[in-house]
């Protein structure tokens, strides 16, 4: 697939899409408080990781301390609410959905 064509639908479904230094092989997509990575490969852009919540310039990424999913980027921490968990997983599923779509060519 032509990563092109890939961002242009992300955007064309209202996404954002950014640069960020500290990924400079990648591009980020946002949308609202939730961010994923993604990098170019021979078959197309692809997410790296998981999907995770926008803390600044940061990515928190979702992990259990003291019992509570939590989303962590270095020493700050976000409550994983399960609004915030819900937005999340339909974050991702619309990037995955986006990604896979064949050209509308």
């Amino acid at each position: 697939m032509d990563p092109a064509e890939q961002l242009a639908r992300i955007y064309q479904a209202g996404f954002e899409i950014q640069k960020y230094e500290s990924f400079p092989r990648a591009v980020c997509v946002l949308h609202g408080d939730c961010i994923a990575v993604l990098e170019a490969r021979p078959e197309g852009l692809a997410l790296i990781g998981s999907a995770g919540w926008r803390m600044g310039d940061a990515i928190g990424v979702l992990v259990e301390r003291d019992g509570r999913q939590v989303f962590q980027a270095k020493n700050q921490l976000v409550e994983a609410t399960p609004e915030r968990l819900r937005a999340l997983r339909q974050f991702e599923s619309d990037v995955q959905r986006l990604l896979s779509l064949e050209s509308l060519q």
